[in-house]
């Protein structure tokens, strides 16, 4: 499922979300413009490798210098290729504006970062030996999913589902569609730790997720959630008559 776009209106410019982008692109173009040798370096020393934390020893003799955990903020910025940075930024953008809505400029970038770093720690949780780096920002966004789905379960997701070569596109409820994604990712973790396979990082998209379900309730602002769920109407709950600014 790929989604298109949601129909909850924003009603500030989602500064933060942007930059969070442009920093993203601009380390995409820098990394891709190095050589492959270079550019694995880059995904080893700056991305998140579980046995360089967990056994030094290993890590000693790998040739890691010593850090002081400045790969858990830079694996958030790093991508593996043109349609993992596409994706990701996608989703940051559709999710994200209102997310920053709720939250302000400032927060929303802290809870950004926390939520990358909740996900990189349950993924750690689960693959301690690992000697492949995790990188991308798709824990952190998962964790603007969570908060989405915990102040906007009743917006809708236009979404492009491919069924062979014909694409459909349905409107889907944003519970259901991030309820749906967030189960794939979890029977996925148990299928990669079961059988051994862990090209993505499951569990982190997990923790990310359930990160933003925890986090957004110290983070969201009060008067800042126009249009979040009201239980009392089941919809929208707009405080004034002026239209949103977009």
């Amino acid at each position: 499922m790929i989604p298109i776009r949601d129909n909850v209106p924003r009603e500030t410019r989602p500064y933060a979300v942007l930059a969070i982008i442009i920093v993203n692109a601009l380390v995409f173009l820098f990394v891709f413009s190095l050589s492959p040798q270079a550019r694995a370096q880059m995904f080893y020393l700056f991305g998140v490798v579980p046995a360089r934390f967990f056994e030094p020893d290993w890590a000693a003799w790998a040739g890691y210098p010593d850090t002081l955990g400045w790969p858990f903020l830079t694996y958030m910025f790093l991508h593996g290729g043109w349609l993992h940075v596409i994706l990701n930024m996608w989703m940051l953008w559709i999710f994200g504006d209102n997310i920053e809505d709720v939250t302000g400029h400032g927060w929303f970038v802290l809870f950004y970062v926390l939520c990358g770093l909740a996900a990189v720690a349950v993924h750690m949780a689960f693959e301690r030996s690992s000697p492949l780096p995790v990188i991308g920002a798709s824990g952190a966004i998962a964790g603007i999913m969570g908060a989405y789905i915990v102040l906007y379960p009743h917006g809708k997701v236009l979404t492009l589902i491919p069924v062979f070569f014909f694409p459909f596109i349905f409107r889907i409820p944003a519970s259901l569609f991030l309820g749906f994604w967030f189960l794939t990712q979890i029977l996925s973790g148990v299928y990669s730790t079961a059988h051994g396979a862990q090209n993505v990082a499951w569990w982190a998209h997990v923790g990310g997720f359930v990160a933003g379900i925890v986090l957004i309730r110290w983070f969201r602002r009060p008067g800042r959630c126009r249009y979040c769920y009201n239980p009392d109407t089941r919809d929208y709950d707009p405080e004034d008559s002026d239209p949103p600014v977009v």
